[in-house]
């Protein structure tokens, strides 16, 4: 879908929540087709960025990484 977005785990070392959150931002910026939402719309954008930045923050607690110290 966007080829931008960057890998947000390299080896066993997870990315940091900023890192996270900027990655979420741009993922919903993709997805709803604005790069800044207008003012009506800002608080759908913002659970949408907390929640895709949850869920991300989530996934990469849980992965195992076989190999990994």
């Amino acid at each position: 879908m966007c080829r931008s977005i960057k890998r947000l785990r390299e080896g066993a070392i997870p990315a940091g929540q900023a890192e996270i959150h900027e990655a979420a931002v741009q993922y919903v910026r993709k997805v709803s087709g604005f790069s800044r939402p207008a003012r009506h719309n800002e608080a759908a954008f913002d659970t949408a960025v907390a929640e895709v930045s949850a869920a991300t923050a989530r996934l990469l607690d849980t992965l195992e990484i076989r190999g990994a110290r």
